[in-house]
């Protein structure tokens, strides 16, 4: 896709959200790897076809707690950075936010609303929490939100009752409460396709 297609006002009102992909949560006693390569995988094929057809991906990266060397999601940590194996881009915005909302004194809001965005892709971490959160609050201020489950990652988490409940329950319960109320599922590719970052894929004899 060229240049002047992605710019197009077809496709230019679609804006890619990489949330607290960070180091952050590598500190963090609950972390495993075991779902990483999978989970980058996803979050670097939207990178690449949103960054290849010009369209804005919003970084954004969670900071609260005491500002402190100990706490990995303070900035005195040197953690909040980028989670390694994320593929390098040039944010059209970097926002750090203090809340579960990346839309919550961030500014966020108004910078999309100045530019006529009015659909996101949303990806990053953790599943349930930002992620769903972002996603239910931009849903309810008129964003049409494409959640990308694959290109979002989480963590096995105990009930109040002392079940543990695995990531791909947590995702499960987080697809089925968004789908057609907060956001469409989709797959990277699908997302793509929909932000008019790539083209449908064709079938049959003329394919």
């Amino acid at each position: 896709m060229s240049l002047s297609d992605a710019a197009s006002p077809s496709t230019a009102r679609t804006a890619l959200l990489v949330i607290d992909v960070q180091t952050s949560f590598t500190a963090r006693p609950y972390w495993t790897d075991a779902d990483v390569p999978a989970f980058l995988a996803a979050v670097n094929t939207l990178v690449q076809g949103f960054a290849q057809a010009g369209l804005p991906i919003v970084r954004v990266l969670h900071h609260d707690g005491a500002e402190q060397a100990d706490n990995p999601f303070a900035l005195a940590s040197g953690l909040v950075a980028p989670l390694a194996g994320l593929q390098p881009f040039e944010p059209a915005l970097e926002v750090l936010k203090h809340r579960h909302s990346a839309l919550v004194g961030t500014g966020l809001g108004h910078w999309l609303h100045q530019r006529g965005i009015s659909r996101l892709v949303v990806c990053g971490i953790r599943t349930e929490q930002c992620c769903e959160t972002t996603t239910r609050h931009a849903s309810d201020e008129g964003w049409t939100v494409d959640y990308v489950p694959s290109a979002t990652l989480t963590f096995d988490m105990l009930t109040p009752e002392g079940r543990r409940l695995s990531t791909a329950e947590i995702i499960e319960r987080t697809c089925t409460v968004l789908a057609g109320r907060f956001a469409t599922l989709c797959t990277p590719q699908e997302a793509l396709v929909r932000a008019g970052a790539e083209r449908p894929a064709t079938t049959g004899a003329g394919a």
